[in-house]
């Protein structure tokens, strides 16, 4: 599986995507992909996940765009050091897409600031690829 890496000032996001063929009906066009985060705070100062924002590119060019509050229904606190995980999953009415976004961190004393999260492919493997 591919890992995806992004680094915001001494905050990295690891994003590794995962076809879900189980919970896919590929002759309905409908495929369906996990994707597992790591987020990592190699700061001095703890942080808080406080919203996430998506933008899901399918294999037409049709985009949706998601923003919401927190992440799997929790805002956790990422203490200086340590990382937090997560999965969660994107269907899509097409074999491929990409993702890409970012999260709403917040500090202690309440100032926020955006953490990129990588740009990543959602491929069926053993699929060919074709680049446009």
């Amino acid at each position: 599986m591919q890992k995806y890496t992004a680094t915001t000032g001494s905050i990295q996001v690891m994003v590794v995507p995962e076809y879900q063929p189980e919970q896919s009906t590929p002759d309905r066009g409908q495929h369906v992909w996990a994707y597992h985060v790591e987020i990592c705070n190699h700061g001095q100062a703890d942080i808080k996940l406080q919203a996430r924002y998506w933008r899901i590119i399918d294999a037409q060019g049709r985009i949706q765009e998601v923003h919401g509050s927190g992440v799997v229904g929790e805002h956790p606190r990422i203490v200086a050091g340590n990382c937090f995980k997560y999965s969660s999953g994107c269907p899509l009415d097409s074999d491929s897409g990409f993702m890409s976004g970012h999260y709403e961190m917040e500090t202690d004393d309440g100032m926020t600031f955006e953490v990129i999260i990588p740009t990543f492919s959602l491929d069926i493997p053993d699929m060919a690829k074709s680049i446009n």
